[in-house]
């Protein structure tokens, strides 16, 4: 890897990123945990929102985890809003380990290390925040740079300890150079994010070209890495929205380790599961949604029926899936009286 040339074309060539002009480690690791799995574009309008609510740890730990999550509304992977403030609440203990603030070189001898301790903090996350806030040289090996390893090594199915192990090789080599260990993770995973990407890679806008194996590769680099076979699993539900006379609809919330934890939504039952035939008798069939997330094929029937009192969902933390479900349901409540109406 030719350190001098991609740490050049990252100084000329990085996306203006917002958390690219911080070196704080909250704002930083805010960041690093909304982009595990929201794209950039989405993100930096909730790294902003949550920021603009939550400016320090502590602040999101004196918050209500329902405030979080509804502002974490439609980023998606939930589990991720929890565990961030799980964290929060950890590190602001007053009679906890970390006296009110993120590891730092200055209260951890071994900050990668220190991060994984918290809660949701993985090998990638805590490198990341070590690396772009303390200049700490551990090297990052997410998705990104997997696949600038793979191509550069000509790999086809690279081990998470080959990636790491060289990323950290390169992560050295860079440092002994006096590149900051913030720009040099970065640099990595800006060009996998921008230049050598998963389908049409620029090969001949990319600064280290000359040392990839795949580029004149016989497969071309887009075979690098093998892509990994997925198995999607379908899963057949009932949704029971019960309504009230405003048109509101009854909500739960979700325990915290169920799926759409700490949300609120229906009541859903297994479609062939027990009770489900009678629960439905009660109510009216309204139709069909179709949910797909990462390995998983949500269908849904959904089933409308009548409740005293019911909330506001625009007040509730929901999931994208309950804002379908509930739209349907509640359009399919207000049909009778439309057509009623027109009757009339």
């Amino acid at each position: 890897m030719n350190v001098e040339a991609l740490a050049r074309w990252y100084a000329d060539e990085a996306r203006d990123l917002p958390w690219r002009a911080t070196s704080d480690p909250w704002s930083i690791l805010l960041s690093e945990v909304l982009l595990q799995q929201t794209q950039v574009a989405r993100g930096i309008a909730y790294w902003r929102r949550l920021l603009e609510r939550f400016p320090t740890v502590t602040s999101m730990a004196e918050a209500d985890l329902d405030e979080v999550m509804h502002l974490w509304q439609g980023a998606g992977y939930y589990a991720r809003g929890r565990r961030l403030h799980a964290l929060a609440v950890e590190v602001s203990d007053p009679e906890g380990p970390w006296n009110g603030a993120l590891p730092s070189p200055s209260t951890s001898e071994d900050v990668v290390a220190a991060f994984q301790q918290l809660p949701g903090i993985g090998p990638y996350t805590a490198a990341a925040v070590a690396s772009i806030a303390h200049e700490v040289p551990a090297a990052v090996a997410d998705g990104n740079v997997r696949r600038v390893v793979a191509r550069q090594t000509a790999t086809l199915q690279p081990t998470t300890a080959d990636v790491t192990s060289l990323a950290q090789a390169w992560m050295d080599d860079a440092h002994g150079r006096n590149v900051a260990p913030s720009a040099w993770n970065q640099a990595v995973m800006e060009l996998g994010a921008t230049v050598c990407t998963p389908r049409a890679p620029r090969c001949s806008d990319c600064p280290v070209q000359q040392d990839c194996l795949a580029r004149d590769h016989a497969s071309g680099p887009t075979a690098f890495p093998a892509p990994a076979k997925r198995r999607v699993i379908t899963e057949r539900l009932v949704a029971l929205v019960d309504v009230d006379a405003q048109g509101r609809p009854h909500l739960i919330q979700r325990p915290s380790e169920a799926r759409f934890g700490g949300l609120w939504g229906p009541h859903y039952l297994d479609a062939d599961g027990s009770g489900v035939t009678d629960e439905c008798e009660r109510r009216s069939k309204a139709g069909e949604v179709v949910h797909l997330l990462s390995h998983r094929r949500l269908e849904v029937e959904v089933w409308v029926g009548q409740v005293e009192h019911g909330v506001d969902p625009a007040s509730k933390a929901i999931s994208t899936l309950d804002e379908r479900v509930l739209e349907l349901a509640i359009g399919a409540w207000h049909r009778p009286f439309v057509e009623s109406a027109k009757e009339d």
